[in-house]
């Protein structure tokens, strides 16, 4: 175990039970059981790794759930992890809590850039090298989007590893002040150790609660609520932007218009 392709490659089947000849070359993240399973009924596939870490669901055309947890480190061992298998590309459906009057619940966010207030990207890149997702990539969850005939805000969201903050109006003062749309605990994260793994990767955002406002902040109802709700559409949109962007044929890296 003296190089990273060899720790990954072990560890990667450790985490999630499952071979890396399993994986698909396309990726949805999520943070959710419920997504995992959701995705697995629409798929007609079994769900792998109900005893480890992070649980996977694998369609049949080659797009892989992986259920990775909560937070900037699991984000960040995630995208390290993924090296084992060089996808093509990695979409993370995530929920966040809307930033601005205009962003009610159920709303979408496609963001264009995250703000690294997490501290863990640090370790992977310079402070000063912005979080951005793969744009071609970004591009297939827009047409999707409006496919869906959705609607969705773009903007930047704000990564941070404090959860419990709702209550803190000097910390809601500084969220202002960076005009970010969204707040949550793993875009910048994923964004950044995607970049130093050479993964492309992109991300579409549930908004899930309004927490500037003590009647915003997320409950254990409201969350139910949420889900029972958007988290349906998500998953569909997820999978459908993945499905374009394989059966396009283009690379995600480099694009060439004719």
């Amino acid at each position: 175990m003296d190089s990273k392709d060899k720790i990954v490659q072990d560890w990667l089947p450790r985490y999630t039970g499952t071979a890396l000849s399993e994986f698909g070359e396309y990726i949805l993240l999520t943070n959710f059981d419920k997504y995992v399973d959701l995705f697995a009924q629409t798929e007609g596939v079994e769900v792998l790794g109900g005893n480890r870490p992070m649980q996977t669901a694998t369609s049949k055309d080659g797009i892989t759930m992986i259920n990775f947890g909560i937070g900037s480190a699991n984000a960040a061992t995630i995208m390290d992890l993924l090296s084992a298998i060089h996808p093509k590309a990695v979409l993370f459906l995530g929920k966040c809590g809307g930033l601005k009057k205009n962003t009610p619940l159920g709303s979408w966010i496609l963001p264009i850039a995250a703000i690294r207030g997490e501290g863990t990207s640090d370790d992977y890149c310079d402070p000063k090298i912005p979080a951005m997702p793969s744009f071609r990539l970004q591009r297939s969850v827009s047409q999707t989007i409006i496919d869906n005939h959705q609607d969705y805000f773009t903007g930047t969201v704000y990564t941070t590893n404090r959860r419990v903050w709702e209550h803190d109006e000097a910390f809601k003062a500084k969220l202002m002040e960076m005009r970010a749309i969204g707040i949550d605990m793993e875009t910048a994260t994923l964004f950044i150790a995607g970049f130093a793994n050479d993964i492309p990767r992109g991300a579409l955002l549930l908004v899930s609660d309004n927490p500037m406002t003590p009647e915003g902040v997320k409950t254990s109802s409201s969350d139910a609520n949420v889900t029972e709700r958007f988290v349906h559409l998500h998953v569909k949109m997820g999978v459908e932007a993945l499905r374009e962007l394989k059966s396009s044929g283009e690379s995600v890296k480099h694009l060439k218009f004719q």
